[in-house]
């Protein structure tokens, strides 16, 4: 089998809403890197989204090479569920299962909260800046009702508020993954968001997880700040690259 048939595929949510044939690279490897040059040229691919390790030099440079251009660095947390001690939430914060229904509260939270948020749709000056915003709401969406995106969504419950939400995954029996998460603007900085990820963290121990992971971009020092003082440590990170064909 081709090294890099597993490592490419066309995004079909990215198409539907940018209005060009996109594909994405999870992560390039030398080896995989003109397999997926040429898939981006048989399937008539109008942008692509790739990533590779940071601690790959000889990937990145290449990729450089080839005219892709850096959009943002990704770096990933991992916790020890099973030696770090995880403090009960306090205060008058509800965390609880999301319940049908609620994933239109969640949506707008996303919107309100990653509104201009700089990742790495949003460094990419020839993408719209509103359909760069619908990313990130989209994606709460679909983490409520698709269990293909996410395994579980809790949220936070402030006086009967809907007020912030963690999806979850758990990407093999022992790892679990914080996708997205985040509080309303409104109640930021009020030590809400350390309750959602202690929640996601008792949640990821009730289901056999002995570790998690969490990512986000490198920029975003205030939520780094957050994961350290929970017990999480840098793992690896990625640079997301992207790399426009002309027609």
């Amino acid at each position: 089998m081709n090294s890099g048939l597993s490592q490419v595929s066309l995004s079909a949510i990215d198409e539907e809403r940018f209005g060009i044939t996109t594909a994405k690279a999870p992560c390039v490897t030398l080896d995989a890197l003109p397999f997926i040059m040429n898939f981006c040229h048989v399937n008539n691919v109008t942008l692509l989204i790739a990533r590779t390790l940071t601690s790959d030099l000889p990937v990145a440079q290449a990729m450089e090479r080839e005219g892709f251009n850096l959009m943002d660095t990704l770096v990933y947390y991992a916790c020890d569920l099973k030696k770090i001690p995880i403090a009960s939430s306090t205060g008058d914060v509800l965390l609880r299962d999301i319940m049908p229904g609620e994933e239109e509260k969640v949506r707008i939270i996303a919107a309100e909260a990653f509104h201009g948020y700089f990742g790495h749709y949003h460094a990419d000056p020839r993408l719209d800046r509103t359909k760069c915003d619908e990313t990130y709401a989209s994606w709460a969406v679909r983490s409520c009702l698709s269990h293909e995106v996410a395994d579980q969504v809790l949220v936070a419950e402030l006086e009967k508020d809907i007020v912030g939400f963690i999806s979850l995954r758990l990407n093999n029996p022992e790892e679990e993954e914080g996708m997205l998460n985040c509080v309303a603007p409104k109640v930021q900085k009020k030590g809400i968001y350390p309750q959602v990820l202690i929640a996601g963290m008792h949640w990821g121990m009730s289901n056999g997880a002995k570790r998690m992971i969490i990512s986000t971009q490198i920029t975003n020092i205030s939520v780094q700040k957050v994961w350290t003082h929970l017990g999480f440590e840098p793992s690896h990170s990625y640079y997301t690259f992207h790399k426009w064909f002309e027609k």
